[in-house]
């Protein structure tokens, strides 16, 4: 992949030399805002269809006041739930823009990706474990990005597997492995996860597992070779499941993480449709990737702590 300069013209460029459409099609149909409109369609059926399961089960309750208060709930929390999809709109909206109106579409040939993941600002040296820590509501967050020595072929790709663990208070809350793999060029893509979260030692949810070419999820690009500022990228795409973006947002950040001082960090920008109010900022240092993420709305803050072999 080329280099690109800032704006959207670069957005429409960086999805063509990545393979992400095409042009003469996205002339006859906004494939991003048809795309739009079935994914708010089926978060609203999803509301409605909560709350139809939600009055089901209030209407076997024994006591009529708990009865009450029950469909009260449901309609409430139908209410919050259909917000959340405006919401939701108002960022696939937004992203469109910037995305342009092609069909997301990543072909990949395993011809065109390497063995090693050595991009400065995203290197998986497998034996390398990342230790990030800060605070949260619910107490420390303790994180290890381990890279290992498994790979997993996707779409013919083969991938370094990453083991991803979150510790909230010394309770282990998420259990993830992601598969990761870079091509040519430089640029890192992101080919899917098993994610699991946790609670009181019991899983809870899967949301957001995917792998790139199972029931239409496809891959994105976790880091670019040569980050311009104005990119904006798919991070990954299973639609209403995985959908993260990213938006070069600086090159030039002074960051202290840990207690280290780093100069001429890479910023980026984070969202999400999925959780509409989330934003982060995530800041990497060449030679050693990532090393802090930021909650821009709250100012919570997870800060690698060290880097260690095995």
């Amino acid at each position: 992949m080329r280099r690109f300069s800032g704006g959207i013209g670069s957005v429409v460029a960086l999805a063509a030399a990545a393979g992400l459409g095409s042009s003469a099609g996205a002339a006859r149909t906004n494939i991003c805002q048809l795309t739009t409109r079935q994914a708010i369609e089926s978060c609203k059926l999803s509301a409605r269809s909560d709350k139809a399961v939600a009055v089901g089960k209030c209407a076997n309750g024994a006591d009529p006041a708990a009865r009450k208060t029950c469909l009260q709930q449901a309609s409430a929390d139908t209410k919050d739930a259909l917000k959340t999809c405006t919401d939701e709109r108002g960022v696939r909206e937004t992203s469109c823009m910037k995305l342009g109106p092609a069909a997301y579409h990543a072909a990949i040939d395993p011809a065109n990706f390497v063995a090693a993941i050595d991009n400065p600002y995203f290197p998986l040296k497998p034996g390398t474990r990342f230790v990030y820590e800060g605070q949260t509501p619910q107490g420390l967050e303790h994180v290890e990005f381990f890279v290992t020595h498994n790979t997993k072929v996707i779409l013919g790709v083969t991938c370094v597997e990453v083991h991803d663990t979150v510790q909230t208070a010394g309770q282990l809350t998420e259990d993830t492995l992601d598969w990761f793999a870079q091509d040519k060029d430089g640029n890192v893509w992101y080919f899917g996860e098993h994610t699991m979260e946790l609670e009181g030692g019991l899983a809870t949810t899967l949301a957001g597992t995917f792998v790139a070419g199972v029931a239409g999820a496809q891959p994105g690009i976790i880091m670019e070779a040569h980050p311009a500022i104005g990119d904006f990228y798919r991070q990954e795409f299973d639609l209403r499941n995985a959908e993260d973006f990213a938006e070069v947002v600086s090159l030039k950040e002074s960051v202290t993480a840990g207690g280290v001082a780093y100069t001429n960090c890479l910023k980026t920008k984070e969202t999400t449709p999925l959780e509409p109010d989330l934003l982060e900022n995530k800041f990497y240092a060449a030679n050693v990737g990532n090393i802090m993420t930021l909650d821009a709305t709250t100012g919570q803050r997870s800060e690698l702590i060290s880097v260690t072999m095995e």
